[in-house]
């Protein structure tokens, strides 16, 4: 395992940090973001770059690359303030579990469009009463000759007013209780008896959260991806990519948190030194440097182990690389804030939204006790307390 990048991920990071610059906080993202209006024209610049299927297989228009290519991207996006939450939901979850359970339709429908960024295809998975517990999901599937249909709910669900469908997670009708066997069917966001609400939400970010109805919702037969009464490998094949998204998302921030705090320290004087000279202001941003780049480390384990093939290793490693970047993106900005005093909560400079936005990271994908949890029972061994 090296972390020593290959020459084609040296240019891909370069050329991915060229795209950013062009669509960076100050002069489109934060914009857009306060307008809470999507990023549109750099989602649609990304795909026909190849930069959001770079994940997927070359068959299908990717990139044939793996989720740490894919991280990368996401990372270097997120350096410049303009990281694209709905990378972490279309190509890393859906497109991932598709291209390995899809049926050969399926793969040649879906992942074409996911590959170019023409389509986007949402995750619904959480539930108003289910929402680290997953074993709890409500949703359910029932027979009715040869379709499904489908009733239940899901709640905070990413940028379902942009996408063509949902890749929802369900139980069939005769497994509701005991342990979750999910059931992952492609439901179109136009399908009858599929109502979505928009939930109001007290972060700037351009992306949506929606509540989401499923009434009765009929579903042919191929919408159904992979078996019907699959193990949780199914579901786990996109949830660990996920995490490792998110880490490279806070990871980004982190990184642009720093570069804003650092620029500024060196500029601002005070009694004719440069701010940046007192320990006061540059040992704090020494230590996130640290704890950033140690967290960056974790996230590239966690994508080498899931390219590998290690299931068990990967999820180890993705929450560790999940709870340390969402911590230390939280402290970098913090500290950016701080290290420009007043001006730190202007919009001008947008660390201050910027700190909200972050701080959703030690929540979702999922929360950071429940990733200690996996920690104290997985890698300690100690006893389940939940």
């Amino acid at each position: 395992m090296s972390f020593i990048e290959t020459d084609e991920q040296k240019q891909l990071r370069a050329a991915v940090a060229k795209l950013a610059a062009k669509y960076n906080l100050r002069d489109y993202a934060g914009p857009k973001a306060r307008r809470n209006e999507p990023l549109t024209e750099l989602w649609d610049e990304a795909g026909k770059l190849g930069f959001l299927g770079v994940n997927l297989p070359e068959e299908y228009g990717g990139g044939g690359a793996g989720i740490y290519e894919l991280a990368l991207v996401q990372e270097e996006l997120s350096a410049q303030g303009c990281g694209l939450l709905l990378m972490v939901v279309s190509p890393a979850i859906c497109g991932t579990i598709i291209s390995k359970y899809g049926t050969d339709e399926q793969k040649r429908h879906w992942l074409t469009k996911l590959a170019d960024g023409s389509a986007k295809m949402v995750f619904g998975i959480t539930e108003p009463d289910a929402g680290s517990n997953s074993h709890h999901i409500t949703t359910t599937a029932r027979r009715d000759g040869g379709d499904w249909i489908l009733n239940g709910s899901k709640i905070y669900i990413s940028g379902v007013d942009q996408a063509e469908a949902v890749l929802i997670v369900s139980r069939t009708e005769d497994a509701k209780t005991g342990k979750l066997k999910p059931a992952l069917f492609i439901v179109p966001v136009d399908a009858p008896g599929f109502v979505k609400t928009r939930q109001e939400m007290d972060i700037i970010e351009p992306d949506n959260q929606f509540t989401l109805f499923l009434d009765d919702v009929r579903l042919p037969a191929e919408a159904l991806v992979g078996q019907e009464d699959a193990a949780l490998a199914q579901l786990f094949a996109g949830l660990n990519p996920e995490r490792i998204m998110g880490a490279a998302m806070a990871v980004g921030m982190g990184r642009y948190a720093i570069d804003r705090a650092v620029a500024y320290a060196r500029e601002r004087q005070v009694w004719k030194t440069p701010i940046g000279a007192h320990q006061g202001i540059s040992h704090p941003l020494a230590q996130v440097k640290i704890e950033l780049e140690l967290a960056k480390l974790m996230m590239q384990k966690a994508a080498v182990l899931y390219d590998s093939g290690d299931d068990f290793g990967a999820a180890e490693a993705a929450n560790m690389a999940k709870y340390a970047a969402a911590e230390a993106s939280i402290k970098a900005l913090d500290q950016a804030i701080q290290t420009h005093g007043g001006s730190g909560l202007t919009s001008d400079v947008g660390l201050a939204g910027m700190l909200a936005a972050a701080r959703i990271g030690r929540v979702a994908p999922v929360s950071r006790e429940m990733v200690l949890n996996f920690v104290a029972q997985h890698s300690l061994g100690l006893p389940k307390s939940y």
